[in-house]
């Protein structure tokens, strides 16, 4: 492993399965999300699943957790070498001409989402790492009735947490437009589906983050 990441070609090999597999995660993450705007109950079932069935809570969940870190150190690494090529580059010629703003701008809209993940973490993960593991409670109820909804709805409560968000989404999308096609050409799918791949990452880079900005602004809107 450590022979591939010392390679340039390694490395952003290896970036590319960590982008692919945070991009499932989160279409994934969505189609759970998009649950509360149809049915509370829904949302609520599917929910409590997620958080106590075993295999997610102890294996993909550290791995999920190992992939954005990972993700995002590697990004590190790969802007570090990056930016030590393009001086010389950038001394012959005119960089913006030869890229386009979202990639030269990957660090910066990376770090926009590193901090929302932190603020997500903060609002759902550590809390509901506390209530399972510190105060022993994996029934997921509150009242009487699943906790998860009433959670969700009250966190987008504050107009200025749903301004977080969104921002976040849209340097997401921002994020994505670029990184998606970026991904599958490290992968080597540059083939006959390059046209139609480089469609569904454009629908995917805006249709995601604006569905997650649709879910936060109705539930602020509405208040359930």
């Amino acid at each position: 492993m450590s022979g591939i990441l010392n390679s340039s070609i390694g490395r952003k090999f290896a970036m590319a399965l960590s982008a692919l597999f945070l991009m499932f995660f989160l279409l994934q993450h969505f189609a759970i999300n998009i649950l509360s705007v149809f049915s509370a109950n829904a949302f609520n079932e599917v929910s409590h699943f997620m958080g106590t069935f075993w295999a997610i809570q102890y294996i993909l969940q550290p791995v999920l957790i190992f992939g954005v870190i990972f993700h995002f150190v590697m990004g590190f690494v790969l802007e570090i070498k990056n930016n030590k090529a393009r001086q010389i580059n950038y001394a012959k010629n005119n960089g913006a001409a030869n890229s386009s703003w979202m990639s030269r701008n990957m660090i910066w809209s990376g770090l926009a989402i590193l901090a929302f993940i932190v603020l997500h973490f903060i609002d759902f993960w550590i809390p509901e790492i506390n209530t399972k593991y510190i105060v022993g409670d994996m029934s997921g109820l509150h009242n009487g009735e699943y906790r998860y909804f009433h959670e969700l709805v009250e966190k987008f409560h504050s107009p200025l947490r749903v301004g977080a968000y969104i921002i976040a989404f849209v340097f997401l999308a921002l994020h994505l437009l670029h990184g998606f096609n970026s991904a599958f050409q490290s992968v080597g799918a540059n083939n006959k589906y390059t046209k139609g791949l480089k469609t569904f990452s454009k629908i995917f880079a805006i249709g995601i983050p604006l569905g997650f900005i649709f879910i936060a602004l109705f539930h602020h809107l509405t208040g359930h």
